[in-house]
């Protein structure tokens, strides 16, 4: 079932970067809340709230619930500007929503299957992710939380790629649109396994080829 995240805010007149810190040593953090049929709005929310809701994967990819005063309206999270040190939210941006009007949102990627896929569990290799999320395009009520990434049935160096992951219905993939087929996770042998391989195949190789070598000097001494 669907987390239902509810942020409380409050209008705030006063903005630059005095007025931003002001805010900060009170415990809160400055946001704006833009898109729609309304003009931007300045806002400040709870540092502490926001900061348990940040900890939470499904907040960054879930239409949160808005409320001011008496007012509340839907919006999703589309930027976070943390500080460098101590990792706090500083700023955010808040998009509205609206019903019929397609979103793009980045949505987390679950992997599954790594662990008994083939190409692990009988050819000794490893799984490397290359995303870890995915840019989507939907309405508002078919945005998925995550999307899973089933890796069960690869085999040593195969791929996922986009155009195979299963997508719930009413939702496309942003770089699909744009020709991007890029893989996902795939799975490959350890460097050092690969260089052991290169190793054992040397000496092979070697003496496979002195036949050869010997027969081409038995015919140059012939001629």
């Amino acid at each position: 079932m669907k987390e239902n995240f509810v942020v409380v805010a409050e209008p705030r007149a006063d903005q630059g970067k005095g007025a931003s810190r002001r805010l900060r040593r009170e415990g809160k953090v400055p946001a704006i809340v833009y898109g729609g049929t309304n003009e931007p709005t300045a806002i400040s929310v709870s540092g502490n709230e926001l900061f348990k809701h940040l900890k939470i994967e499904a907040f960054y990819s879930h239409i949160l619930t808005l409320k001011m005063g008496d007012s509340s309206e839907q919006i999703v999270l589309k930027d976070l500007q943390r500080h460098p040190v101590t990792g706090y939210a500083i700023h955010a941006d808040f998009q509205r929503v609206l019903a019929d009007k397609l979103l793009h949102m980045h949505v987390p990627l679950h992997f599954k299957g790594g662990d008994i896929a083939p190409g692990v569990k009988t050819g000794n290799g490893i799984v490397e992710h290359q995303l870890n999320q995915v840019e989507v395009e939907c309405l508002p009520k078919d945005l998925p939380e995550f999307i899973e990434v089933d890796l069960s049935a690869l085999e040593v160096n195969e791929s996922v790629h986009l155009s195979q992951l299963k997508l719930p219905s009413g939702v496309t993939l942003v770089q699909l649109k744009h020709d991007n087929d890029q893989s996902v996770a795939s799975v490959h042998l350890p460097r050092g396994a690969i260089e052991e391989e290169a190793a054992e195949a040397a000496p092979a190789a070697d003496a496979a080829a002195a036949p050869a070598a010997a027969d081409a000097k038995k015919d140059e001494k012939k001629k």
